[in-house]
C-alpha cells in the first residue's frame, strides 16, 4: 500500500469519526422535543431519529455535498487540507458538547475547510461564493424557523381552542413523532452530504476519482458510509444539548414540539432542495425560541449564549485547522510528533468528558422533576 492511498484511507475515516461527532452532536436537533414533551423516552427517540438519519439518502439528492466539495478549490484540497479542516471541526464539536451549546456542525467544517484552504494557498484558494451561500443561510435558517413556528404556533392555538384541546392528547403526540422524523430526514441528508463532500473532494484532489463537469460525483459507498456514522452518532445521543434545546429555551408541550418540529424540517427540506449547506441546529433551536415567542416565553439568556457560539463558530474552527495544518506542515519527525500529541490530547479530553456526560437516564429524571414543579418564570418578550 503506498503513503499517499494510506493517508486518503486515514483521512477518510477521520471524515466519518467528524460525521459521527455531527450525528451526536446534532441528535438533539430531532429528538429535544419529543423527549422534553414526553412522547418518547430518549433511548427510543435517538433510534427513532437515527432511522430516518440512515435512511434520508432514499429521498434527497446531492446537492448540498457539491457545494461543500468545492468550498475549497479542488486542486488545494489535499490530504493535508481536508485532515486539518476535520480536526479543527471535530475539536470544536467536542467543545462545544461540553459546554452544552447547540453550535453548527455544518459550520465548524465550513469554517476548518476555510482556516485550512487559506493557510494551505491563500485567499485565492476558496471559493468563497459557497462561503458566502453558507453564511447568508446562517441567519436565514434560524430566522425562517422561528418565523414558520410563530405562524404555526398561533395556528394550532386556534385549532385547540376550538376544540378544547390542552394539545396533549394522542393525535397531537403521533404529529409530533411524524414531525420529529422529518426533522430527522432534513438532518440526515443536509449534515451527512457535507462529509461526502468533503470525502469526494479528497479523493479528486489524490487522482482516486475523476470528476466530471462541474457537479461532483458522489459513489454509493460514500453515500452509505456517512449515513451510516451520522446514524450511527446519533444513537450515542448528545443528552447535554437535547436539556439546552428542549428545556431551557421554553417550556414545551407536544403541540408546541410539533410545531417547532414542523417549521424546522420545512426550512431544512426547502435549504437542502436548494443546495445550501444550513445548519439543523440553528433552524430548530430558531424553530423553538419560535415558539416561546408566540407564547410570550423565552429564556433570552439561554439564547443569548447560543448566538454567541454560533458567531463564534466558523472563526474558532478556523483558526484551530489553520493551527493544525502548521503542524502538519513542520518538518517531518517534528509535524508527526505534534500531530500525535494533538490528536492524544483530544482523546484524552473527549474520553475524561465522557465519564462524566449526562447520561439518558439522569435526563429522564430531570425532565420528571420538572414536569412535577411549576414552570419557571420566563422574560416577556
Amino acid at each position: 500500500m503506498s503513503l499517499m492511498l494510506a493517508a486518503t484511507i486515514g483521512v477518510v475515516v477521520l471524515a466519518l469519526v467528524f460525521d459521527y461527532t455531527n450525528g451526536f452532536h446534532d441528535s438533539a436537533n430531532s429528538i429535544s422535543t419529543v423527549v422534553a414533551t414526553g412522547v418518547l423516552r430518549p433511548r427510543w427517540a435517538v433510534a427513532w431519529a437515527a432511522l430516518f438519519n440512515f435512511i434520508a439518502f432514499l429521498f434527497f439528492g446531492t446537492a448540498v455535498a457539491n457545494t461543500i466539495g468545492q468550498t475549497v478549490k479542488l486542486g488545494v484540497a489535499g490530504t493535508a487540507v481536508v485532515f486539518s479542516a476535520l480536526l479543527g471541526a471535530v475539536t470544536w464539536n467536542y467543545l462545544s458538547w461540553w459546554m452544552g451549546l447547540p453550535t453548527s456542525s455544518s459550520h465548524a467544517l465550513i469554517g476548518g475547510l476555510v482556516g485550512a484552504g487559506i493557510a494551505a494557498g491563500g485567499l485565492s484558494a476558496i471559493h468563497w461564493g459557497s462561503v458566502r451561500k453558507a453564511a447568508l443561510f446562517m441567519v436565514i435558517s434560524p430566522l425562517a424557523g422561528l418565523i414558520l413556528a410563530v405562524l404555526l404556533v398561533l395556528m394550532v392555538q386556534g385549532i385547540l381552542r376550538v376544540t378544547r384541546s390542552d394539545g396533549s392528547g394522542r393525535p397531537i403526540k403521533g404529529l409530533q413523532l411524524l414531525s420529529s422524523a422529518a426533522v430527522s430526514l432534513g438532518h440526515g441528508t443536509n449534515d451527512a452530504q457535507k462529509t461526502m463532500g468533503v470525502i469526494v473532494a479528497l479523493l479528486i484532489a489524490n487522482g482516486y476519482l475523476h470528476q466530471s463537469g462541474d457537479k461532483l460525483r458522489i459513489p454509493l459507498w460514500v453515500v452509505l458510509a456517512a449515513h451510516a456514522a451520522i446514524a450511527a452518532g446519533t444513537l450515542s445521543g448528545g443528552w447535554r444539548i437535547v436539556r439546552t434545546l428542549g428545556t431551557r429555551i421554553t417550556r414545551l408541550r407536544p403541540a408546541d414540539g410539533f410545531a417547532a418540529e414542523a417549521s424546522a424540517a420545512t426550512a431544512l427540506f426547502t435549504s437542502t432542495a436548494l443546495g445550501a449547506p444550513v445548519s439543523t441546529t440553528h433552524t430548530v433551536a430558531g424553530a423553538v425560541t419560535g415558539v416561546g415567542v408566540a407564547k410570550g416565553a423565552v429564556r433570552w439568556n439561554t439564547f443569548g449564549a447560543m448566538a454567541v457560539a454560533w458567531v463564534a463558530t466558523i472563526p474558532a474552527a478556523a483558526v484551530a485547522s489553520a493551527a493544525v495544518y502548521g503542524l502538519v506542515r513542520l518538518p517531518g519527525p517534528v509535524s508527526a510528533i505534534s500531530v500525535f500529541a494533538v490528536l492524544a490530547a483530544l482523546a484524552a479530553a473527549i474520553t475524561a468528558a465522557t465519564r462524566r456526560t449526562l447520561r439518558a437516564a439522569d435526563l429522564e429524571r430531570e425532565i420528571s422533576e420538572t414536569g412535577r414543579r411549576s414552570a419557571p418564570t420566563a422574560t416577556p418578550v
